[in-house]
């Protein structure tokens, strides 16, 4: 047991380590490599213009959809929280878990990586989560985001090292993020009642069912599980777990001290922003960290 927790850990700084130290100075080596080629971007997108048309009018049809369902789904459904006793327990066992372990490692993961090193792992996380996300743009028939999401995979993955680089961003490809949750719900499946998962946070069953079947679509998380490389896996899920949080901390100890009721506060705050996820909107500056976890890894030391 010991020897495997140790093991987690181990890789969880190694990771962290190629990703941010060792690769800062090929990370600014390659920043002038950028630049030389937007306008081959350009002339793509212009040969494909008259292609996506119509994924832009469906787009526009599935956004105008999802706001609908949304806003009567945050008109009726702005409490529905019948579990409260249970989800306030929960909610409490969480704020133990971030006050004891996921505040000092995102703290010490702050200490420890400069800015750019924190940038390039969000970076190579992002990417990994590319097929995932193309699927799910798939699944909802959004073929204009899917083309998006694939030259950002094939741009970040080669030109930016592996996904260390957003050089996609930079030719005007701008990230977005996809899950099954999200799908579902373009699907029409309602979320339910509102539910607080233990270490994960604010959910729904429809998107607690998302999250455990993510994973089966995740070619990466399937690799790593199918290769018994099930300590990468852990390693993964808690970089990703300690960059999301070291990025909302400060913005969640501001809401707890500034709010009547935390609870409530980011109960509500958590359906805003899914609900602005479904309809493919602007984020904003909320608060919540949402960690991407391998279902599928087995988690039991032995």
């Amino acid at each position: 047991m010991l020897n495997q927790a140790i093991s987690s850990m181990a890789i969880t700084f190694i990771i962290t380590a190629l990703l941010s130290a060792s690769s800062l100075a090929a990370v600014k080596d390659a920043q002038t490599l950028i630049d030389f080629a937007p306008h081959v971007h350009e002339g793509s997108k212009e040969s494909r213009s008259i292609l996506f048309q119509v994924a832009e009018k469906k787009h526009n049809k599935k956004a105008y959809q999802t706001s609908r369902a949304g806003d009567t789904a945050g008109t009726s459904n702005d409490v529905n929280d019948p579990l409260e006793p249970i989800n306030r327990v929960t909610f409490q066992f969480n704020e133990i878990v971030h006050a004891i372990i996921l505040r000092p490692l995102a703290e010490l993961y702050q200490l420890i990586l400069p800015d750019e090193g924190r940038i390039a792992v969000r970076n190579f996380l992002k990417n990994l989560r590319s097929p995932v996300i193309l699927a799910n743009d798939l699944l909802q028939g959004e073929t204009d985001r899917a083309w998006t999401t694939t030259q950002r995979m094939a741009i970040n993955t080669t030109l930016g090292l592996g996904g260390l680089l957003d050089v996609a961003d930079k030719w005007g490809l701008k990230s977005h993020s996809e899950d099954l949750g999200q799908t579902l719900a373009v699907w029409g499946i309602q979320d339910g009642f509102y539910l607080v998962l233990p270490i994960f946070g604010p959910s729904n069953p429809r998107d607690a069912v998302g999250k455990f079947v993510t994973s089966y679509i995740d070619p990466v998380s399937y690799w790593l599980d199918n290769t018994h490389r099930d300590d990468w896996s852990m390693a993964r899920t808690v970089v990703g777990a300690i960059d999301d949080f070291a990025g909302v901390m400060n913005d969640l100890q501001k809401l707890k001290e500034t709010s009547v009721d935390y609870y409530a506060a980011l109960r509500s705050i958590s359906r805003q922003k899914r609900n602005t996820e479904i309809r493919n909107g602007e984020l904003g500056d909320a608060p919540i960290f949402d960690l991407k976890y391998d279902f599928d890894a087995d988690l039991t030391f032995q």
